[in-house]
């Protein structure tokens, strides 16, 4: 993978609170931008599904502050008036964009400049009209107290809340309707296919209202980084995070809510492994008495195991590992740059021999690849030979973005399944009702008969799996599963 050291350069110095960029022989092919963060304790937002209301994020996985980003399906107006899926969209094709007369703006044509992909952490914004707009936490749109992000990042940029009014299409113009109004900003998931353009007038029209676009090629006023891969190879790690944490701990405001950590990045990723933020992350929230659960894939979590088990006795203390299937050749395939499932499952029973209650997220089962009685009953029993106490099963989530990465990866990988696929989920995101509940049927047995039925997630923290036979309803959690 080539990397322009000196367009790095150069996009360095306008990521916010910058301390420095770090390349290292261990780990080819990624670079580090170590920041201050202001803010590291996050607020949920109230209207989200998601089971907790805070969460910390050390890292930003390959976030930067000019990822502007959305899902594949988002319908782009073209300069004929007529709309395109952002995914379709090509170098050359001419859209409307905005052009500030004044105080108003009008649409203007502008040709796309550039396109491409990337998967990134992304969120699902509704508005009052019914129009969802799926994108990434960066991502900014126009609304009428000015251009705001999508969710608060490390930046300090401004960021969309219930109540704020975007900014769309009336007669040629650009203004504020009521039913633009955002009513809720919800996390999907970490790993979200999503798509962006350049344009000659720095935004876009997406879903009817106006967004901007990335600048990462050309003049980006921001960050100068390629706009492809070298995206998902920059990791942004708040170094000053445990100080930042321990501060916003001690404030008279602060209620001692559970904070999920792994539920957008993982904080076990293989940079804990040199930077070691966890350990006094760990210690900032049981000595100021909050309650906190983790989620991850990453095996770095065994080195924290003395300090979990010893803090577990002044806090409630939850611990989740993600292994959704035991196959090494699929696992490459599907998470690649993840640990073996052998060392996710070695980490377990690691963590049961300390008395850390363990609980293991099965997600995503993958129907026709993962879900047969023979695989669910070998992952479950090693799961539990392992020491796991408990297991909570989510099957694939097919959102806008995630199904046309994954129905690309399926048709090169998998052709004979394509049809399979198409069964089971439709033209929805969710799969059929009939297939939930033959793989309840699998499933719940299999729970019930390796004692597996229960769960160890701390209460308001973490999807829980009850010990009855896996309903529909169950399997329906949505937790971000990679």
């Amino acid at each position: 993978m080539r990397w322009d050291s000196q367009r790095a350069d150069r996009g360095q110095l306008a990521l916010p609170g910058l301390v420095r960029t770090v390349r290292t022989p261990e780990f080819a092919g990624v670079v580090f931008h170590e920041v201050h963060a202001k803010s590291v304790l996050n607020k949920v937002p109230s209207s989200s599904s998601m089971p907790f209301s805070w969460t910390i994020n050390p890292y930003r996985g390959c976030s930067h502050a000019c990822t502007y980003c959305m899902a594949g399906d988002t319908a782009i107006l073209m300069a004929d008036g007529r709309t395109k899926p952002l995914a379709d969209i090509q170098v050359g094709d001419e859209i409307y964009g905005t052009q500030r007369l004044g105080r108003m703006r009008r649409y203007a044509p502008t040709r796309v400049l550039a396109h491409w992909s990337t998967i990134k952490p992304a969120y699902r914004v509704t508005l009052a009209g019914g129009t969802e707009l799926v994108a990434s936490g960066d991502h900014r749109f126009l609304t009428d107290r000015g251009w705001k992000q999508v969710a608060e990042g490390i930046t300090g940029q401004p960021y969309l809340t219930p109540g704020v009014q975007l900014i769309g299409a009336a007669d040629g113009s650009v203004t504020a309707g009521s039913h633009l109004a955002v009513e809720s900003i919800e996390p999907i998931g970490p790993n979200v296919p999503l798509y962006d353009i350049t344009t000659g007038t720095g935004d876009f029209i997406a879903n009817g209202v106006v967004s901007h676009n990335c600048f990462a090629r050309n003049s980006h006023t921001y960050l100068e980084f390629d706009a492809g891969h070298d995206f998902d190879t920059q990791v942004v790690v708040k170094v000053n995070a445990p100080e930042v944490v321990a501060r916003q701990l001690q404030s008279r405001t602060w209620k001692r809510d559970h904070v999920a950590m792994g539920t957008n990045t993982d904080p076990y990723q293989r940079a804990e492994g040199r930077y070691q933020l966890m350990p006094r992350i760990v210690s900032a929230l049981a000595s100021s008495g909050t309650p906190f659960s983790i989620l991850t894939k990453g095996t770095v979590m065994v080195r924290d195991i003395p300090l979990l088990t010893q803090v577990s006795k002044e806090v409630p203390v939850g611990v989740g590992v993600s292994l959704a299937l035991l196959d090494k050749d699929l696992q490459q395939r599907l998470e690649p740059g993840t640990p073996t499932p052998q060392a996710r499952l070695d980490m377990i029973s690691r963590l049961a021999d300390a008395g850390l209650p363990c609980g293991v997220l099965v997600a995503p089962v993958l129907p026709y690849l993962t879900d047969s009685r023979a695989q669910l009953d070998s992952l479950i029993s090693k799961i539990a030979a392992a020491g796991a106490s408990g297991i909570s099963a989510i099957p694939l989530h097919l959102r806008p973005g995630t199904r046309e990465w994954f129905a690309s990866w399926l048709k090169r990988e998998r052709p004979d399944l394509v049809d399979s696929y198409r069964d089971v989920y439709g033209r929805g995101s969710y799969a059929s009702k009939r297939y939930k509940a033959r793989l309840g049927e699998r499933i719940g047995p299999l729970l019930r008969r390796y004692g597996m039925g229960g769960s160890s997630w701390p209460r308001g923290s973490m999807p829980e799996q009850g010990p009855e036979p896996a309903t529909p309803q169950q399997l329906e959690l949505i937790l971000p599963a990679d």
